[in-house]
């Protein structure tokens, strides 16, 4: 039987899209742009400080033994963590938000497809990063605590809330009816408890070389925070509000990993 911290672990972030997707019911019409780039730049700030707080000062801690090279595994992880979503992001069909533009494979899905495939995209490594973190938990390593886990966790949910609004309320201002757009919505962070849960499966595999996979996490969440939270946050006329949520949520998810880690 899977334990209690184990589930939270797995569920709690994919509960923040759900809930998140479910702002459909209730707010009408489109989601003004100065809205979108609160929640935007919030969720980007969130996974900027968790990849912090959460993945590479654990990477580098766990690799003190190394000395002046403590450095090197979360250095090679964070590259290779940037390269893999960087493949990625050339091969999979997506949408970004506000773009009419397809990337990554050609292929004939249509735009709410692509654009759930977009948002799915950068839901996997939030997934991998709770995984990873539940390995090393279960394994017995003295540097990471459940609290660690449950504050990843807690983080992660609290940026998908908007998320699951940026991507359920577009679908219902273009026409599509409310319950398939929360269906849509919350389908785009299923990937995270998959993501969670093969990691796990992992873990024999991963924890001996843990400081490596947390970088690597960490990479591939900072390379979503850059390649598109912040031009989208950024787009259109000049705004500093995104930049302000963007602090907002790095240092709700700092105060988070430092009082409950």
């Amino acid at each position: 039987m899977m334990r209690p911290e184990v589930l939270q672990g797995v569920f709690i972030p994919f509960l923040g899209t759900v809930l998140g997707s479910a702002f459909v019911f209730f707010l009408k019409g489109a989601m003004p742009r100065a809205v979108q780039r609160s929640l935007t730049g919030f969720a980007a700030g969130v996974m900027t400080a968790a990849s912090v707080w959460s993945l590479l000062i654990p990477a580098m801690d766990q690799s003190e033994h190394l000395g002046k090279l403590a450095f090197l595994p979360a250095f090679i992880g964070l590259w290779v963590g940037v390269l893999f979503l960087l493949a990625l992001d050339r091969l999979i069909p997506h949408l970004h938000m506000n773009s009419d533009c397809p990337e990554g494979h050609a292929c004939g899905l249509g735009k709410s497809t692509m654009l759930v495939f977009a948002v799915a995209l950068h839901n996997l490594p939030e997934g991998m990063a709770v995984g990873v973190l539940l390995a090393g938990w279960l394994a017995g390593n003295e540097t990471i605590s459940s609290a660690a886990v449950l504050a990843l966790a807690i983080g992660i949910a609290i940026q998908n809330m908007p998320e699951g609004a940026i991507i359920s309320m577009p679908l219902k201002s273009n026409g599509m009816k409310s319950g398939k757009a929360f269906l849509l919505g919350a389908a785009s962070g299923a990937v995270e408890p998959i993501g969670a849960v093969l990691t796990l499966l992992l873990a024999g595999i991963l924890t001996p070389v843990l400081p490596y996979v947390l970088a690597f996490a960490a990479g591939a969440m900072l390379y979503v925070v850059v390649e598109e939270l912040i031009p989208e946050m950024s787009e259109g006329d000049h705004s500093n509000i995104g930049v302000i949520f963007f602090t907002v949520g790095f240092s709700v998810m700092m105060m988070l990993d430092v009082a409950l880690g």
